[in-house]
């Protein structure tokens, strides 16, 4: 699994858990979902995130660049 395939992963996997979190015990759950929508927004805009770092620890690959 490449790295980006691993984020996206990982992502909805924590926006599904905060809400899921939020709607069964406790509303405050939903800042979770809050800030993982920001990370991805700053991601996106600085090309910058820190779980691109720890999948690569993990040993995800980096995608093939095709031209």
């Amino acid at each position: 699994m490449t790295i980006n395939a691993g984020l996206r992963l990982v992502a909805g996997f924590f926006v599904v858990l905060s809400v899921a979190l939020g709607y069964y015990l406790n509303p405050l759950w939903f800042l979770f979902t809050v800030f993982v929508g920001l990370n991805l927004m700053q991601s996106a805009i600085t090309g910058w995130c820190p779980m691109f770092w720890i999948l690569g620890k993990l040993g995800f690959k980096k995608e093939a660049i095709i031209n």
